[in-house]
């Protein structure tokens, strides 16, 4: 398998070059050069099967031809050993719970996935390898933690001053190693645009050598579309499920459609968002306006400039009515969010964080759009993790577990930096 940019203008790149590289030399991201579907038989195969017995079907699949099965195995079974339980609601609503890994967010998927990766696959020559990503909240921890400690790879994490929660930001400040970590005196709309500068600067591009983690790498792109035929294998036999999927930066939903290829049954999927729209707001006008970001409680998905919606243009070759046919949007406002959050709790005794909430209110637009049959709302992150939104609306507290306890009160490691690029250039170079 090769990969392509969505940029047009770069020769396919192999597996570590993709990973590596982050972005393409156009600019551009990557994406597989094909999408081949699954036979029938082995999705068959899957129904009930664990979350790893059912990723190392698919990245075999995916990546067989790239990696010896038993070394791939090795890779999702050390990244991926723990599950992603799919919890009936009633009314055919269904949550997926993507948060049971190490920092309790979906991006732990992704992140230990692709540090398993790099770290079979080496660095070119030896080179240390600096990881460059930005995080507007779960990103940062989930990249810090599946990073750490890695040889040959060093880690820089850029967020955005004052606007993630206390616990996100402990859960990546507070590790020290090869983790560093930059305070932007700006958006995550700053901080994603200082990353994928550093890729084109070439100051830096003569002097190290720069790989991302966010989502614009197809390392933690990838592996998302597992937990799609994972959810799919574990619903009853019956109608296709739709997926509602609260959306940001639109990774997780690229990773749906590409699921959909690959050939996951569904009736369609929802972008689920919050005031941060641009993406509804084009599948219903068919114009792509990227604006400044708007602080909501669902931070992680305050993007106003979305860099997976390349992808999924790629995917669907600009055709809008074609992609209209499988995705239609859904826009929240905080109080949206908050009366969700209210009346899930007041009903079952379930806590939804922002995030998840906002996927649950995705359910109805799918509902309308698609018909009637079982839903899939995907929850990204543990409530904890938002607290501060979620305490006072269901109207106790949310026990903190134990693992994330421990960094409340550890040393944070900060380096405080304006949105311009010469802050970031000199920092690592400097490091």
């Amino acid at each position: 398998m090769k990969f392509v940019s969505t940029g047009g203008q770069s020769p396919a790149a192999d597996l570590r070059a993709a990973l590596t590289a982050g972005l393409a030399p156009d600019g551009g991201l990557y994406l597989p050069e094909r999408i081949d579907p699954i036979d029938t038989s082995l999705l068959a195969e899957l129904n009930g099967q664990s979350f790893s017995a059912v990723s190392r079907a698919v990245a075999g699949h995916l990546l067989g031809s790239l990696i010896p099965a038993a070394d791939l195995d090795r890779i999702v079974d050390t990244a991926l050993n723990f599950e992603v339980p799919l919890v009936a609601q009633g009314d055919d609503v269904h949550l997926l719970e993507l948060f049971h890994g190490p920092t309790l967010a979906f991006k732990d998927v992704g992140a230990r996935f692709m540090a398993q990766l790099l770290g079979y696959l080496g660095t070119e020559g030896g080179d240390p390898l600096t990881i460059l990503a930005a995080t507007s909240g779960d990103t940062g921890s989930a990249v810090a933690q599946a990073f750490l400690g890695v040889p040959g790879l060093g880690t820089v994490i850029l967020f955005p001053k004052g606007k993630v929660t206390d616990l996100q930001e402990r859960q990546f400040t507070t590790l020290g190693g090869n983790v560093r970590v930059l305070e932007v005196d700006g958006t995550f709309d700053d901080c994603q645009r200082l990353v994928k500068s550093a890729f084109s600067d070439p100051l830096l591009s003569d002097a190290i050598r720069l790989s991302s983690a966010n989502s614009i790498n197809i390392g933690r792109l990838l592996p998302q579309i597992f937990y799609y035929v994972h959810a799919a294998a574990q619903l009853p036999r019956g109608p296709a499920p739709i997926f509602s999927v609260p959306s940001g930066n639109f990774g997780n939903l690229t990773a749906g459609l590409m699921a959909k290829k690959l050939g996951v049954a569904t009736r369609g999927f929802v972008a689920a968002t919050n005031v941060n729209d641009v993406v509804p707001e084009y599948l219903l006008s068919g114009v792509l306006s990227p604006r400044p970001s708007i602080p909501t409680i669902s931070n992680a998905m305050d993007v106003g400039d979305p860099s997976n919606f390349a992808r999924i243009l790629a995917l669907y070759e600009g055709g809008l009515d074609r992609l209209r046919k499988d995705l239609v949007g859904s826009v929240h406002n905080d109080d949206e969010t908050r009366d969700c959050i209210a009346q899930v709790y007041e009903r079952t005794g379930y806590v939804l964080d922002p995030h998840s909430a906002v996927g649950y209110l995705g359910v109805e637009a799918g509902r309308r759009a698609f018909g009637e049959g079982p839903c899939v709302a995907l929850c990204t992150a543990h409530p904890v993790k938002f607290r501060e939104a979620v305490e006072p609306v269901v109207g106790s507290e949310v026990p903190v577990p134990e693992r994330l306890a421990a960094c409340l009160q550890a040393e944070r490691h900060v380096t405080s930096i304006p949105t311009e690029m010469s802050a970031l250039r000199d920092f690592l170079l400097a490091v």
